[in-house]
């Protein structure tokens, strides 16, 4: 098994309703699935579909009155929990099982693989007690603390690349010693969060703001100089990527003009510091780069893996 790389991924994903139009839509995962489908190492994917998350996981790092509330609405037949994160019936199950599938990918990380997450609602601008940004509950931040429930791990951190600063998991692991947070995002932009001067309680947050119209060179310049010293040194047990792609030039929301190959870069240099990683699905609205990106780093895991393999062997 250890050639392999497991995707988590479930069609009950696409029931989450959002609505005619809106960006965070079905087409997104059908795009990453048809995609890994396609592609020329299909015979190397171990699909499987996630557990719900309990109500008493969720409570981990939301507060009992923001998990029922999202019930609340849902069970109503659903409505809007902000002005961007509409909820249909089935939303707060789904929404389960997105947290679910994080959890399932940690422990197959833990188990010495890497996995890849396909679930749907994102999460990473899901706060402690506020949905909003198309999240309902914050799954990085889950699974980092889910993590360090287990004797193995001591340290975890979490990269976000997603272009939107992930205010949720940095709102959730601010005050933590032992979940180091660093994000890669445009700035000033959507949440209006993510400030060099965010630093977290125990300096365990870095936020990286850059402005409209980057591209490879001067982000693949921060990513080498300040993102990977400051993972280093935080020396992690386990590294999680918020792997969102609307920092691609594709994007139709956001104004970093990143490369399908960046992505790919980056996840390789990650690999060198831990090699196996939970890399989990936040936003990235183009379709076509959707399916780039995700092809590219699931090949990435496995080319890891054989090389890995074949070095035991």
């Amino acid at each position: 098994m250890a050639r392999f790389l497991t995707v988590f991924y479930s069609d009950h994903f696409l029931n989450h309703d959002t609505g005619a139009g809106h960006p965070e839509c079905p087409d997104r995962l059908k795009a990453c699935v048809s995609a890994l489908k396609n592609s020329d190492y299909l015979d190397k994917l171990v699909w499987k579909s996630p557990r719900n998350a309990t109500e008493q996981e969720l409570n981990w790092i939301h507060s009992v009155q923001h998990i029922e509330n999202i019930k609340q609405v849902c069970e109503t037949g659903g409505g809007y929990l902000d002005s961007d994160t509409p909820v249909c019936s089935k939303s707060y199950d789904i929404a389960l099982k997105s947290a679910g599938a994080w959890l399932d990918g940690l422990e197959v990380v833990l188990d010495k693989n890497s996995a890849l997450i396909l679930s749907r609602p994102p999460g990473h601008h899901a706060e402690r007690n506020r949905a909003m940004g198309f999240c309902l509950f914050s799954n990085a931040a889950l699974a980092a603390v889910a993590a360090l429930k287990h004797d193995e791990i001591n340290k975890v951190c979490i990269f976000d690349w997603d272009v939107h600063h992930g205010n949720g998991t940095q709102n959730i692991i601010y005050n933590n010693p032992d979940i180091y947070y660093v994000s890669t995002h445009q700035f000033p932009f959507y949440p209006g969060t993510g400030s060099q001067i965010e630093s977290g309680e125990y300096n365990n947050v870095l936020n990286i703001p850059l402005p409209a119209g980057v591209g490879s060179d001067l982000y693949r310049e921060k990513f080498d100089e300040v993102v990977i010293p400051f993972i280093q040194k935080s020396t992690p047990d386990l590294i999680i990527i918020s792997a969102g792609f609307d920092a691609h030039r594709r994007d139709p929301l956001a104004s970093i003009n990143l490369e399908t190959k960046d992505f790919e870069y980056m996840t390789r240099k990650l690999q060198k510091i831990h090699p196996y990683l939970l890399v989990g699905l936040e936003g990235g609205y183009n379709l076509q780069a959707l399916g780039e990106c995700c092809e590219v780093i699931a090949k990435v895991l496995i080319d890891d893996v054989r090389a890995k393999t074949a070095k035991r062997a």
